[in-house]
């Protein structure tokens, strides 16, 4: 069937309501506006207010209220609206949600989702065009997932419902408008692995292109060119950031001996960084170049749509990475 990625999500919410009543939905602007993208367009009218809830604007305060919600045995979906505003729920999501089942002995699970767009290339200014999903990526008991694909839009939030755990979805705001083909009986995805999109022939130079997010569709864009050159690739879709699949990226290293992290975060201390750190300790023999690394520029995100663009991983900079990483072998 023919689809969006909004779309997608929405599904997803209307599946796992109907599935467990135990799963509510909660944020701001969620119920009679139907969400701030649309995404939850329609489920007040489906589900009722008890379902979903409009909460007042305190991202700590309605955070807090989830986290109190799961620990009572039900399981919220809490929307942020924007990455940024979940800076105000630092406190609830690492003080509280990640540590409860630690600092407990193991007594309370916290079993919530928190939902929230992310991502720059909108022109919405350095606030709201934030990519933090790295920095979340850091905190031990949180999971991480980053859907970039239609089957995963549709697909995670049932799998994220089902773990014990606090798991963070971060949905770039980018591709709330890309449309396709989603099989009529899709559902609940494994998040465990990363995804290999493409695989290089074993003919030519090669390389493995990773990413996540927003950036796959550039990525893939620039898979498609760097073929035109002759310089095949792996894609691989990481889908989630915490726990990483290391076992994928090095399969794919040892095969093509060269890699490319493409990342919309900020190159310093970034979710990029560790992945290259984890490929040169593991994979250092197989290595036939250094590897490189694509992210946004070290500025706040600019406004003016020609600066926004040129601080953002573009597909002739990534192309560009590539054609150093196989041109030092060269």
């Amino acid at each position: 069937m023919k689809t969006t990625y909004r779309e997608a999500m929405r599904a997803a919410l209307r599946d796992a309501m109907q599935r467990d009543e135990r799963v509510f939905l909660m944020g701001e602007d969620v119920g009679r506006y139907g969400g701030s993208f649309a995404v939850s367009l329609g489920l007040l009218e489906e589900f009722g207010p008890d379902r979903i809830r409009d909460t007042p604007l305190s991202e700590s305060g309605f955070v807090g209220a989830g986290i109190g919600a799961a620990l009572g045995g039900m399981r919220p979906v809490v929307e942020i609206m924007t990455v940024n505003f979940s800076l105000l729920a630092l406190d609830q999501i690492i003080n509280n949600a990640a540590t409860l089942l630690h600092m407990s002995g193991g007594q309370f699970n916290v079993p919530i989702v928190i939902r929230m767009t992310t991502g720059a290339g909108r022109q919405l200014g350095a606030q709201h065009s934030h990519s933090l999903e790295g920095w979340y990526a850091h905190i031990p008991g949180l999971r991480i997932l980053t859907p970039a694909t239609l089957a995963d839009a549709r697909g995670m939030l049932w799998t994220a419902l089902q773990d014990p755990d606090p798991v963070l979805i971060f949905e770039h705001g980018s591709l709330y408008n890309m449309a396709g083909d989603l099989d009529d009986d899709a559902g609940p995805v494994d998040v465990d692995k990363a995804a290999l999109l493409r695989h290089a022939d074993g003919t030519g130079e090669s390389l493995t292109l990773i990413t996540y997010g927003g950036t796959l569709p550039l990525v893939l864009a620039a898979a498609d060119q760097l073929a035109e050159e002759g310089i095949d690739t792996d894609v691989i879709d990481l889908r989630t950031l915490r726990p990483l699949d290391t076992h994928t990226i090095l399969d794919s290293v040892a095969g093509t001996h060269r890699a490319v992290v493409v990342d919309e975060g900020w190159r310093s201390g970034s979710i990029s960084a560790e992945i290259a750190a984890r490929i040169c300790e593991l994979a250092f023999f197989d290595l036939d170049a250094p590897v490189e690394r694509v992210c946004s520029l070290e500025v706040p995100v600019p406004y003016a749509k020609h600066l926004e663009e040129a601080a953002l991983p573009s597909v002739g900079r990534v192309m560009a990475a590539a054609r150093r990483a196989v041109g030092a072998n060269g």
